[in-house]
This record gives structure tokens, C-alpha cells and sequence, in this order.
């Protein structure tokens, strides 16, 4: 009957479009889509992202049970979630940089001279790389107080430095996959 369908028809589509919804079986997937080939492999971060965000959903999930049963809820999940997400954050900075995904303006990035965007990307990756080694420094020292004075989590009590350790190493990742893209980015040139 007319009227009741109101999604789109996919007869009145011109096949172009069709076949970019979906591709067609034994079509080859577009080249531009993929990753590119780095010396360490993308699938790490990929493969932290997932275990992050399970462990997160685990975590969550366990908790919103206890509260249900017993009117209560487990004090460490909180503290525990909030680093999780900050590590979340992070693995995902690195495969943002990695990928070249990170966040431009891409009038400036993707128009004019080819030569221009060579030099754009790779002053975005050089200063990215920069910053990342910056906070990599200044995190450093802070892992260091949180070790030297004893500092502990507000929450649970355990030494601050297990969570703030993680900074500064994911922060030199970061800085590793900019650094990698620099180099690929000459390589192109």
C-alpha cells in the first residue's frame, strides 16, 4: 500500500548510489578505505578500544546489578570507570593519529597544491608529535610525585601513580604514530 512504507526506495535510487550503500559480493573494498601499512600494527589500538570499552561495560554493568539487589554499589567502580575512560581516550588519540583522522580544517587541509597539503599534514603531525612529547615530559614528573610523596586515590585508596603512569606512556605512543605519519607523509613527497 502507498503511504505506509516512508523509508527510502532503493528502485528510485540511481545504481551509483546503490552500489555505494552496499558493495556488491566480490567487490573489491576501495584502497582509500584502508589503513595504511605502518611498522607497528593498527591492531593494537584496535584491540585495546575493545578491551577497554568491554571492561567498561562489564564494570557498569556489574555495578547497576549490585545497586539493583542490595541498594548499594561497589565504591571502586567509579574511580576504576573514570580511568578507563581516560585510557579510552587516549588508545583512541593514537589510532585518530595514526589513521590521520585527528581533527583539521579541511578547507585548508584537503584544497590547494598538492604540495601545500604534503606540507600541512606533515606540520600537523610534527606539531602533534611535539605536543604529545611535551605532556609525555610534564606526566613523567607527575608520576614521579604521585611515587615520591605516596599520594592515593580519593576513592579506594590505592597509589595515584597506577592510574597516572599511563599518561606518559600512552602520551610517547601518541607521539610514535605522529612521528610515523611525519615520516610516511615525507615519503610521499
Amino acid at each position: 500500500m502507498p503511504g505506509l512504507f516512508r523509508g527510502p526506495n532503493l528502485l528510485a535510487l540511481p545504481m551509483s548510489l546503490i552500489s555505494e550503500i552496499s558493495p556488491l559480493p566480490g567487490e573489491l573494498p576501495n584502497p582509500a578505505d584502508q589503513d595504511e601499512v605502518t611498522v607497528i600494527p593498527l591492531k593494537i589500538e584496535d584491540w585495546l578500544t575493545v578491551i577497554v570499552m568491554g571492561l567498561l561495560a562489564l564494570i557498569t554493568f556489574a555495578n547497576v546489578l549490585v545497586r539493583y539487589f542490595t541498594s548499594q554499589s561497589f565504591a571502586w567502580t567509579e574511580e576504576f570507570s573514570v580511568f578507563l575512560m581516560i585510557a579510552l581516550a587516549l588508545v583512541a588519540g593514537s589510532a585518530s593519529v595514526a589513521r590521520n583522522r585527528q581533527i583539521r580544517i579541511e578547507y585548508f587541509a584537503d584544497n590547494g597544491p598538492l604540495a601545500r597539503q604534503r606540507a600541512l599534514a606533515r606540520f600537523g603531525a610534527i606539531m602533534v608529535f611535539l605536543l604529545f612529547v611535551l605532556i609525555a615530559v610534564l606526566s613523567s614528573r607527575m608520576v614521579y610525585d604521585d611515587i615520591t610523596y605516596g599520594e592515593t586515590s580519593p576513592g579506594i585508596g590505592v597509589p595515584q601513580w597506577w592510574y597516572t603512569i599511563w599518561l606518559p606512556v600512552m602520551s610517547v605512543a601518541i607521539a610514535g604514530r605522529a612521528l610515523g605519519l611525519f615520516i610516511r607523509r615525507g615519503r610521499r613527497a
